[in-house]
This record gives structure tokens, sequence and C-alpha cells, in this order.
């Protein structure tokens, strides 16, 4: 996936039932690459190393120094321009994006929001933002938390008594739900059966389908914990548990309170839960390879999002996201206690070299500890074609928001080790210079290992 506009085909007719995707490969051998994918125990972002040809150049002077001059100085607008457009030449197909440096801000697409018509991507596109949905349905819970009608540290037992088995409704605390370390594996393999075999059949077939939100938890429920309760382990479930208990404790339906109280709230004009399998404003298709097997890779943009629901529905921009993220961070959407309590983390990494694991989960929201030594929060999101990646500062005055349309596009040898990828080190790249306001980021402290979002992913992480 190197040049700069993929070769492409029409796919086949769509709908269930759908021919297994050409390419050359067998189906079993496939199954064995996904089987194999599907088996490891992986964090919801997977370790990628970046290149020494994709670090930035060195700078002279503190990262703490150089942090705060960027907080100072106007966006470098040829250089955001410049690092956008060389994630599509890396073999993205689409990309858009959306940079604030306090009051100053920049937009930017790259590439193709249709590959068949050559529709250009859009800065101002309606996306899929997947699992950052989970920090709008934190807040949800949190200001029950602030209104006194759900305690952090109490068993979900208590609001939710026929939910799960005794020992779990005993020992599960909703702060273990928000930041996953309950216990609970995740359902999205059960939901989608057939989903390792034939990846592209299994998608078509199940395009319309509706699940409700307790079927999505009986299944997690049943699914063996990629690690035991205490340990960090990201799972969906957690997030639809959590819509049923804003369900169980308001007497409201969990979107239509997290609509009404989180995103009215946060005065995002281009924020919902879909309604339908169509999104409901301008937007880019949104291209699903399942590192190949699905080949060409196949528009997944209309698709009922009941089987997401509260771990990862909405659609948004990025200008909404960069708005959501510096109205929290800022203190506009919780109190001072209930956003500590949002910020308080767990280690969801291993360490870096020097003994501190670089990202760490929240209730909803997480750090993450770049390689010049900056922390930055937020959440990243990917569901079937579509990625979504948000950051800020703690104080929410530097930001960036990006979305893609191309999921699932590394490729692995015949060992199942991935083959290199020029995509992720671009997208780095990009995501490093906007979060540095477009200017050259101080010289990395540490050869670190940089989570990024959906990059290796398992199918057990299909929806993160």
């Amino acid at each position: 996936m190197t040049n700069a506009r993929p070769a492409r085909t029409r796919p086949p007719q769509e709908g269930a039932g759908s021919p297994a995707p050409s390419g050359g490969r067998s189906w079993t051998r496939r199954g064995t690459r996904l089987t194999v994918l599907a088996s490891a125990t992986v964090l919801s972002l997977t370790a990628l190393v970046i290149p020494a040809q994709a670090a930035a150049p060195s700078l002279s002077g503190p990262a703490g120094v150089q942090t705060q001059q960027y907080g100072q100085q106007p966006l470098d607008r040829a250089a955001l321009r410049t690092s956008l457009d060389a994630v599509r030449t890396a073999g993205m197909y689409g990309i858009h994006s959306s940079v604030r440096n306090g009051s100053a801000s920049w937009r930017g697409a790259a590439g193709l929001a249709d590959v068949d018509t050559g529709r250009p991507m859009q800065p101002y596109f309606e996306h899929r933002i997947g699992s950052i949905t989970k920090t709008f349905t934190a807040v949800a819970v949190l200001q029950q938390v602030q209104a006194g009608r759900i305690e952090l540290d109490a068993p979900v037992g208590r609001y939710l008594p026929r939910l799960m088995d005794a020992e779990r409704g005993r020992t599960v605390t909703v702060r273990m739900l928000l930041n996953h370390t309950s216990g609970i594996g995740d359902y999205v393999l059960p939901a989608f059966p057939g989903l390792i075999e034939d990846p592209g059949g299994t998608l078509e077939a199940n395009r319309h389908r509706h699940i409700e939100p307790q079927e999505l938890a009986r299944l997690g429920l049943a699914v063996q914990p990629a690690a035991p309760r205490g340990s960090f382990a990201y799972s969906n479930t957690n997030y639809i548990i959590a819509g049923l208990l804003l369900e169980k404790v308001t007497g409201q339906d969990a979107e239509a309170y997290i609509t009404r109280n989180v995103i009215r709230k946060a005065g995002l004009k281009h924020t919902y839960f879909p309604r339908t399998a169509r999104i409901e404003g301008p937007h880019a298709k949104m291209y699903e390879s399942m590192y190949g097997t699905i080949d060409p890779a196949r528009d997944f943009s209309e698709y009922d999002m009941s089987w997401a629901g509260t771990a990862g529905a909405l659609v948004s921009t990025t200008d909404d996201l960069n708005d959501f993220y510096r109205r929290l961070l800022s203190g506009k959407l919780l109190r001072p206690a209930e956003l500590r309590a949002m910020k308080t983390t767990v280690p969801a990494s291993d360490p870096a070299p020097d003994g501190e694991p670089p990202f760490h989960y929240g209730l909803g929201l997480y750090s993450l500890r770049m390689p010049d030594g900056t922390t930055y929060w937020g959440h990243d999101g990917g569901v079937f074609g579509a990625g979504t990646w948000a950051l800020s500062t703690e104080d929410g005055k530097r930001q960036m928001a990006v979305a893609y349309n191309l999921m699932k596009y590394e490729r692995f040898d015949d060992q199942n080790q991935p083959k290199p990828d020029p995509i992720g080190p671009a997208l780095i790249t990009y995501v490093t210079t906007a979060l540095n306001a477009g200017h050259t980021p101080p010289t990395p402290r540490l050869s670190t290992p940089l989570p990024t979002p959906d990059t290796l992913l398992s199918p057990q992480q299909l929806l993160h």
C-alpha cells in the first residue's frame, strides 16, 4: 500500500452470501492468520515503534521549554498540510483533520472520500468515531455520580441485580467498568459469528442487523476474559453495561440521555447517535480491508450501529471532537472532583525503557506520553472502515483530531509477522506535527514504543 492512489476494482455485488474476496490466498490460510491474531491478548492500542526516518529533526533546548513555545506560536499551516498529505501518499485513501493552538485553528483534508468516483475528502465531513463514544458515556455516568445516583466504587449488582452472576455482581464496580479492569470479556467476536472464517461475507450479512444492548452484554459476560479482574483489559462490553446502568438510574434511553446531557451541554452541532444505518450529513465512504482478507477494501459506511451502542456508535466531526475535549478538560462538563476521577488512571501498556508505561487509561479517557515526553489526553476509535483519533493537552488548549477511511490496512507475512507499513509512521508524524502546532517537535527523550490507534489489532478489538 505504498502507491499514492491504490489500485482498486469495483467490489462484488453486496449482500448476504457475497463471494469471498479475491486476492490469491485461500480462506483457510486467511482464517488461520486471523485466528492467530484473535488468540493473542493485545492492548486496545498496540505498540508501534517509530522508525528512525520518521523521527523529527532535533531542536536545542529542554523539551518543556519547547512545549511552552508551541503554545505561543501561530500554527504552521504549510507544515500541517505537508504532513497530512504524506499520510495520503503513504497509502491512506482519505484523511481529514482539525488542529487548534489556543484560539488559532486549521482544518485540512487529503485524498479521496470515494475511490470509485474520485470524490475528494473534505475537512467538514461527518465520521463514525467508534470508541471515542466511550468518553461521552463516561461523562454521562459521572454526571450521575455528581447527582448522587451512582457511586463509582459500588458494585454493579446494586444497580443491575439480574444482569450478571452473583459473584460478579458483588465484585465488579462501576469504576472497573469505566477503566476496563472488570475482568469482563469482549462481545464483538461472538456478536459476529463467522467473522474469522469469512470477514467480508459476515460483515455484509450483518449490515442491517439490529442487536439489543442486553444481548451484547450477555455475549460479553459469557466470553473468557482477556485478563483477571483488577488488571487492564480493554472490553467494549464494559461500556454497553455502562449504558444499561445509565438507563436504570435515569429511567431514560441511554443514547437519548447522552444526547441531551452531554452532547447538547457541550454545544456540539454534528455529533449524534445515528437513527438508521446511514450517516445523516456529508461523509466519506469508509473502507474495511481486514488485513487484506477483504480485497479490494469494501465500503461499510452504511451500517446498523446497534452493535456498538454506548461503546462506539457515535457520529461526529473533527471540529466537534476538539470542542468536546476542550470543554471537558477545561472543566465545563464535570465538576472538579468528577474530572479528577476521570483522569485517575491505571497502566495500560508495557513500560517504556525508563520503566514507566506511556499509556494509561482513566474513566473513558486515556493519557498518552509521546516520545518528546509530553503527555496528551483523549481517546481513539475504529469501526468497520472508519478510524478516528483525538488528543489534547491537559488544559485543552492544544488539540488535534484526525479521521481516516481505510481500516485494517496492515499486511502480514507467512509467519504472521507484520510487514513494513508506511501508513502508520506517516500518521504518527502527522499527529506529532499537529500536536506541536505544525512546528518541529523536540528530540525524543526516549526510544519509546508509541501506541497508535487501531494498529495491528486483533478481531477481538474491532470496535476500538
